[in-house]
């Protein structure tokens, strides 16, 4: 409730708050994964009203990555592509999402299939490789939910980086000093 703010191209910008504040609600209202009844307010593309988020805020306007994602039972780049996606593509999702070199590590490195839900990956590779996919197709707007919360302090500042580097615009939920740091605006959350 009673929050409004502005992100402009290129800007990195935090949600925070603690546990129950609605930092999850807010990014999920953004992007139309709220049912329309269940939210007030309006959300504006360059000036312009959107009026049906959830079918606007796709590929490549905008990708949403949720706290816990989600990967099939299949080769890491099916996973990133979810269909067909060209080498260079997969290369540079790969490079933004800091991951080039674990994937490099695997045996067959982007053949390698991962098992069911990523099993085979360790939390924070199950996270990179999911916003790999995010970035795959270049959206204009990056939404990530509590990406980091499985990511060491160094990968974090990596991908952080990666992203701010590629002219990103990017809104993210942390609770993390690094991104803070990174931010050019956070948006701080009260407790309902």
């Amino acid at each position: 409730r009673d929050i409004s703010f502005t992100i402009h191209r290129g800007e990195f910008v935090v949600v925070t708050g603690p546990v129950g504040s609605g930092k999850s609600t807010l990014l999920r209202c953004l992007v139309g994964l709220v049912p329309q009844t269940e939210r007030e307010g309006e959300v504006r593309w360059n000036g312009e009203l959107v009026e049906d988020r959830a079918a606007f805020f796709v590929p490549p306007n905008a990708a949403f990555l949720s706290q816990v994602p989600q990967l099939i039972s299949d080769s890491v780049a099916d996973n990133v592509g979810l269909g067909p996606v060209s080498d260079e593509a997969l290369a540079a999702a790969l490079d933004l999402a800091a991951i080039t070199d674990d994937i490099a590590g695997m045996p067959d490195g982007v053949a390698t299939l991962i098992g069911p839900r990523g099993l085979r990956l360790s939390g924070g590779q199950r996270q990179r490789l999911a916003t790999a996919r995010a970035l795959v197709h270049a959206p204009e707007l990056v939404v990530l939910d509590d990406l980091s919360s499985a990511l060491d302090v160094e990968t974090e500042i990596e991908l952080w980086r990666n992203l701010a580097d590629a002219g990103m615009t990017v809104l993210a939920v942390s609770h993390r000093a690094v991104a803070f740091e990174r931010a050019d605006q956070v948006i701080s959350l009260a407790p309902r």
